[in-house]
């Protein structure tokens, strides 16, 4: 007898086990290379390369998260670095003022895995979700608007937030006076135009890898998910998407939504990186331009383009160090050539194993 259709569906589709290990598998890489850098790779390669590293990392988290918006939607936002502010404050605050509710003084507690370090990855969703609120809030009126018309939005938010904060009260240092204050009170004192000051070290390069595997992960699957290719049509062709019946405006404001909170997380941990300080200007337009620069380098819409790109713009300018009167001229120059030499950014559209000759190497692999 001739199988039923239910059956030849059910024959085709993986079985649970192969389907939860397809699952599983690449987090746990990811966690995997992460303690590789932060055990391993890390104390033998030297403080100064771990920051860079480090660096390397945050800016991964930025761009592929910017790459959302800008690379998949088509949309033109230049004030993400404004949900990294907003992320950043929020775990800083979760963090330090934590630090003397629950235990008295800001000295960490615990080592690797310790109480002190399950706060900060709590700080760090915190400070996600008041991004990804803070992105629903701007994302859903403006998201309406198309081009020049959402830069001018989205800069103006940023210009908000900078602003916002540069009128806080100075960060609280005493016990005492920071137990009897008020949650509003706390929230608002956050340092001011001078930065928020004090804030326990915490970012390695365990956390950070870990962040960018995550919006990595999340960016590729979201691509290749029946969501990403609406929104990549979005990107192509707005009018033709809402004629196939594609709510254009809800899509846009997840995929800013989305982009907002791996940027908030990026703020919590250059909150909490050694050698830095919250500052509202570290965190301005300038910011917002260099993860632009990244995503259009990289190629709009590639996550391992957009990957590539961040890496190289940080490590770029540290390896030219020893030319250090010409150091910016030529990373400007190189930039210039990029974008002639390629126009759609080092990869377009495209991953990098479906350029032909690493699909070649691949298939020769196997």
């Amino acid at each position: 007898m001739e199988a039923s259709f239910q059956d030849r569906s059910a024959a085709l589709r993986p079985s649970m086990g192969k389907a939860a290990v397809s699952a599983l598998l690449p987090p746990a890489v990811v966690i995997g290379l992460a303690a590789l850098l932060h055990f391993v790779i890390g104390p033998a390669i030297g403080y100064f390369y771990a920051k860079v590293l480090t660096d390397v990392g945050i800016a991964v988290v930025m761009a592929v998260s910017l790459n959302l918006v800008n690379g998949y939607t088509g949309q033109f936002s230049i004030g993400h670095a404004a949900f990294m502010t907003v992320g950043g404050y929020a775990a800083g605050s979760v963090v330090y003022y934590g630090h003397y509710l629950i235990w008295g003084s800001l000295q960490q507690q615990g080592g690797f895995l310790g109480p002190s370090t399950l706060l900060y990855v709590v700080a760090l969703l915190v400070g996600g979700l008041a991004a990804a609120l803070a992105g629903f809030v701007v994302g859903l009126p403006s998201l309406r608007l198309r081009g020049d018309y959402l830069a001018i939005v989205t800069l103006g938010f940023g210009e908000i937030v900078r602003v916002l904060v540069t009128r806080t009260n100075d960060v609280l240092f005493d016990a005492d006076e920071i137990a009897a204050a008020s949650p509003v009170t706390l929230l608002t004192s956050v340092g001011g135009s001078l930065g928020f000051t004090g804030l326990p070290f915490l970012t390695n390069l365990f956390w950070v890898w870990v962040a960018a595997g995550a919006v990595i992960l999340f960016s590729y699957r979201l691509k290749r998910s029946d969501q990403g290719r609406a929104l990549l049509s979005i990107r192509e062709d707005e009018i033709a998407a809402e004629a196939m019946g594609i709510p254009t405006t809800r899509f846009k404001v997840q995929a800013f939504v989305y982009a907002a909170f791996f940027a908030g997380i990026a703020g919590g941990l250059f909150a909490h990186e050694v050698g830095t300080t919250l500052n509202p200007q570290e965190l301005g337009f300038q910011k917002s331009f260099e993860v632009v620069i990244m995503v259009v380098l990289g190629g709009m819409g590639s996550v391992t383009g957009t990957t590539i790109a961040a890496a190289a713009l940080v490590i770029l300018p540290e390896a030219l160090r020893s030319f250090s009167d010409y150091r910016m001229i030529a990373y400007a120059l190189t930039l210039i050539l990029v974008m002639l030499l390629r126009p759609q950014g080092l990869m377009g559209l495209r991953e990098v194993w479906e350029i032909p000759a690493v699909r070649k190497l691949l298939r020769s692999g196997r």
